[in-house]
Parts: C-alpha cells; structure tokens; sequence
C-alpha cells in the first residue's frame, strides 16, 4: 500500500508540472531566466551571457534523477552516500559525453545529446561498478544489478522531466502538423520567439508542430512507474529491461515524428545507439553476478533525505549541472542600464 501510495503521489506532482509547462513552456518568455553583464561593447552597452531555463530545468531533472536512485537503492538498504559515489561518477561521465556525441554526429559544437550521453552511461556503468566493488569492503559493496536498474529508472524521470528543458528552448521539435489534422493541431506546440532553435533552425517559428517533447515527456514517465514498481517489488533485472525497452524503443520511433537535425542520415547514430544499448544492457545484465534477494522499504528510502549532507550534495549536484547546460553560447544579449529620474 505504501509503494501506492508513493507512486500514486508522484504521479500526481509530475502530471500537474506536465500540465503547466506544456501550456507556458514554447511561450518566447519561457526561454531565458536572466542575462548577466560581461563587458561593454563599442556603443556603450554591455554584452550579455544568457542563462536559460534549458538549463534550469535540465539541472533540476537531473538532481530528480538522482535523488531518486538514492532513495531506490536505500530501500534494499545500500547507504546513500555509496550510491551518490556511483551517480557522482555517472554525472562526471555524462556531461562531457553529451556534448562530444552531438559533436561527432551532428557537427556542431555548442549542442548537446542526451541519447549519445546514455549511450556512453550504459556502456561504461557496468564496468565501473565491477571497478568500484574492486576496492569495496562488504559495508561499500554495490549491488550492480540493483544499480543498473535504479539508474535506469533514475534515467526515465530524469528525461522525462529533461524534456520540459527541450520544450523551453524549442529543440528536438517535432515535424509540422499539416492542414487536415485538425483535430491533432489542437494539441500541437507552437514556439514564439526568434531565439527558439526551431525557429532559427528551421525556420518554424509559428507554426503547429507534433508536440514530440509532451508525448515523450509522459512515456518516459510511465517507463519509470513501471520500473518502479517492478524495482520495490525486488524484481530488479524486470524493472532494468523494461524501463530501457520503453525508452530506447520509443527513441526509435520518436526520431521519425522529430525534424531538428540529427545527423543526416534516414536512420541515425542516436537510433542505432538507442537499439544498442538495449541489446547490451540485456547481455551484460545476464552476465553480472546475481545479488541476494532482498525485499524493499520504502519507508527506509525516505529517511535518505532526512540526512542533511544528501540534501546538500544533490544541491550541488543542481548547481554543477546548471553551471554547465544553463548559460546559453548559441544566443546572445546586449544590456543598457539607466537611472529612473524620477525616482532620485
């Protein structure tokens, strides 16, 4: 019942932000939080670095994600600051990936993947973890089945929130809606503003596209309730191959409704690396030593965040990540200040 009713909980919370930034996010206002002054230009204003709320919501799914492995591995009892070691490694592994796959797929360098990071993650983990448990005494020991899964489901929610990220910036849109789907266009994401990479990408500033972002928002989400589920239950290698098998499968065909650039090519690098990664994840899941079975508290998890230095960690954890994906090198500022006269 209390696995339920925390799910049932969660469920609620993450559908009304869904709700709210499907309705405000592709608004042109939605795209930056401030713009902080670097130096003054010829004309005598100051050349602005914008920080976004791509990043702001990026930073945000991110520290999700991750308090959320904490609190799964807490239930079958592994102390959190064993996991956080893990997930810490993990973020130190995606950040740089995420930029150097969109790199070498699509040519540019101030973008960023989330598919090439995972894909990275996905390949590595595993032999992190076997690293780590090298050096471990039995108190340290990392239960790799259990973490593979968490972080699966952490990954799930983490991108399903990420997607809000997307939403805001306009990227990884989707295709236009044409005039007979009416009934579609009604649902459709329409972005405002000339700085969206829809519109200065390709040029769709007003117009109706499938709202790809939305649709993959709430698949990943249910990927993660039902890795969830599986996970408290103690059926770990289930709630790993589901939750990869929705995403990854769904990061196929979702590519075929985007029409942002993704390299090129009719199938792309990230669809063969999503296909990848599954099939690696269930021949590597085979071959990993089985953990003793051990039933989950749920009850046990939430007591992670009463330790005050996981609540600061995952802070940090929002500011690196915002640090890093939320000041904005693909748009630019210019600032003027002046003093109200009549307010002297």
């Amino acid at each position: 019942m209390a696995t339920l009713i925390f799910l049932g909980s969660l469920a609620v919370v993450i559908a009304a932000v869904f709700f709210w930034g499907f309705r405000h996010l592709p608004s042109e206002e939605w795209q930056m939080i401030a713009s902080v002054p670097q130096q003054r230009t010829a004309g005598g204003d100051w050349q602005g670095m914008n920080l976004t709320y791509y990043g702001f919501f990026n930073a945000t799914a991110c520290a999700f994600a991750c308090a959320y492995v904490l609190l799964l591995m807490a239930t079958i009892g592994v102390r959190w600051y064993v996991s956080f070691g893990v997930v810490a490694c993990g973020i130190l592994i995606a950040l740089p990936a995420a930029g150097l796959i969109a790199r070498l797929v699509e040519g540019k360098r101030h973008t960023f993947t989330v598919a090439g990071a995972s894909f990275v993650l996905v390949i590595l983990l595993p032999w992190l973890l076997n690293l780590l448990n090298l050096f471990a005494d039995d108190a340290l020991h990392i239960p790799p089945r259990p973490m593979l899964a968490a972080i699966a489901i952490g990954y799930a929610f983490g991108e399903s929130l990420g997607r809000l990220a997307c939403i805001s910036f306009g990227c990884c849109y989707g295709k236009s809606l044409v005039a007979k789907y009416t009934t579609l266009r009604r649902f459709s994401f329409v972005f405002r503003g000339a700085t969206k990479k829809a519109a200065y990408e390709s040029k769709l500033d007003g117009v109706c596209l499938i709202p790809i972002q939305a649709v993959t928002s709430i698949i990943y989400a249910l990927a993660g309730f039902a890795g969830s589920l599986l996970f408290l239950r103690g059926r770990f290698a289930a709630a790993l191959i589901v939750t990869l098998a929705i995403t990854q499968i769904w990061r196929v065909i979702s590519e075929f409704f985007r029409a942002d650039f993704r390299g090129g090519q009719k199938i792309s690098a990230y669809q063969v690396m999503a296909i990848a990664s599954l099939a690696y994840s269930v021949i590597i899941f085979a071959w990993l030593p089985a953990d003793s079975s051990q039933r989950a508290d749920l009850l046990n998890g939430l007591r992670v965040f009463t330790d005050g230095w996981s609540l600061i960690l995952l802070q940090m954890i929002w500011f690196a990540v915002f640090f890093y994906l939320g000041r904005s090198s693909v748009t630019g500022s210019r600032l003027r200040f002046h003093v109200n006269p009549d307010r002297i």
